[in-house]
């Protein structure tokens, strides 16, 4: 059985497409206003993850699932593009295209490489980046897990555990004693719901083959069970999204105690889900993959929404993509609206202020990143102006990074990089950020 064939990467799953405006046939009455200008303070940024840019994150469990024959996807990552190193390059760059915010994650299998040894060097070491960005001008947004997790953990079956939450807050306190004070916005996970929505994408096959990846990792880790965490077992979606929701108030809890005014939310992966037809199942998809993480929130100060694409539901299920619309790498429909749609339904169910932590494109072709740009941000300028309260918009990805899966098409950067020479270079689209963040608008 040939696993790199069956693996789907995440974002060809939820990536929303963009293509050259001339491609669009957007109703006159759908396109908004073009000069928009946006609020004092609103931040521009672009994120990283740890796993995904830094390199060599040998204590993770995705490093072993990467390893591990059978492997689960087309290549491991790696040196990835070598961030662990050269994070001050990307602060530059970012710098250099006049955002004020960045986002990126905070390793969890590098601070605590072992239960209860905490690293001082590797706190340190997010420390220089949190104060790297100050030092630049940008407001460190920092994510506490996304998706990966020590070794040791996963090894206990990871967030099956019944303790996996106090075992996250003691992490989320270490960590914010040691360098939380710098922080302007903290997120507990990323796309923690991520569980739900793949559980409606993915085929039969591809779970068996994921059952065999993960058996070896138990067998590796010379244990009974190994669990990742950010590709769920059906047969686990649901006491690990029950130990991840309490992981997010028990996180939150121990920011809170170490800075009260810090603000803390979750980062959620949300479709802009459109019901078509009479008994649309729409509703219905809708509270399976978000209902109980948006409840979650309302102790929070905020909400991260990431957005890649729309869905249409008719009473039989999701429609597929129409003949003739653009798509991207992945077939996936264009349609630059999708973002706002997202965070009117988040606000609307919260009633929260949003924050936009991912929002891009997969390709090859940036012209296609240049154009989605300020066609999305038009249509979100469009929901602020009717009142929802958006804190800024953080665009994924700040560089081409690992994949998860090891898709080397899934290009989602606004900086390109050589994996050999770790040579970065700034795409068009980078520009075009750059400006509207420049003039705060359109």
């Amino acid at each position: 059985m040939s696993l790199p064939s069956m693996i789907v990467d995440r974002r060809r799953m939820m990536a929303t497409a963009a293509a050259g405006m001339a491609a669009w046939s957007l109703p006159a009455s759908a396109a908004p206003q073009p000069r928009a200008r946006f609020p004092k303070g609103f931040l521009w940024g672009a994120a990283t993850a740890g796993h995904q840019v830094e390199g060599n994150n040998v204590n993770a469990d995705q490093w072993l699932l990467e390893t591990t024959s059978p492997m689960l996807g087309e290549a491991p990552s790696g040196d990835a593009c070598n961030s662990f190193e050269l994070w001050p390059v990307d602060l530059d760059l970012a710098k250099n295209m006049h955002l004020n915010a960045y986002r990126f994650s905070i390793e969890w299998p590098r601070i605590e490489p072992v239960d209860g040894m905490f690293s001082i060097a590797m706190l340190d070491h997010y420390k220089a980046i949190v104060d790297g960005c100050l030092a630049r001008g940008m407001r460190p947004v920092v994510t506490l897990c996304h998706f990966t997790t020590p070794r040791w953990f996963a090894a206990r079956g990871g967030w099956l555990n019944d303790d996996s939450p106090a075992l996250f807050a003691r992490y989320c306190d270490r960590v914010m004693r040691h360098l939380g004070d710098r922080i302007a916005y903290v997120t507990t996970f990323n796309e923690p719901n991520n569980a739900l929505l793949l559980q409606s994408v993915l085929p039969p096959p591809f779970w068996n083959a994921l059952r065999a990846s993960l058996a070896a990792c138990a067998k590796a880790s010379g244990s009974d069970r190994f669990t990742v965490g950010n590709i769920v077992l059906p047969e686990h979606v649901e006491p690990i999204t029950r130990n991840l929701l309490a992981a997010h108030v028990a996180g939150r809890q121990a920011i809170k105690a170490v800075r009260s005014n810090l603000p803390v939310g979750v980062t959620l992966a949300v479709l802009d889900d459109q019901a078509e037809g009479a008994n649309s199942v729409r509703d219905a998809r809708r509270e399976t993959f978000y209902g109980r993480w948006l409840r979650a929130t309302r102790d929070d100060d905020y909400v991260g929404v990431q957005n890649y694409e729309r869905a249409v539901w008719d009473a039989k299920g999701k429609r597929p993509t129409p003949p003739g619309v653009p798509v991207n790498h992945s077939g996936v429909e264009i349609y630059p609206a999708s973002l706002a749609n997202a965070v009117r339904y988040v606000h609307a169910q919260t009633r929260k202020p949003i924050l936009v932590t991912e929002h891009g494109v997969g390709t090859t072709d940036d012209r296609l990143r240049a154009n989605l740009i300020p066609a999305a941000l038009a249509h979100l300028s469009a929901a602020m102006a009717e009142g929802v309260p958006v804190l800024g918009y953080i665009h994924w990805s700040l560089l081409d990074n690992f994949e998860w899966g090891g898709n080397d098409h899934a290009r989602f950067g606004l900086i390109e990089v050589d994996r050999r020479t770790f040579k970065r270079t700034p795409k068009p689209s980078a520009a075009v950020l750059g400006a509207i963040a420049a003039r705060n608008g359109l």
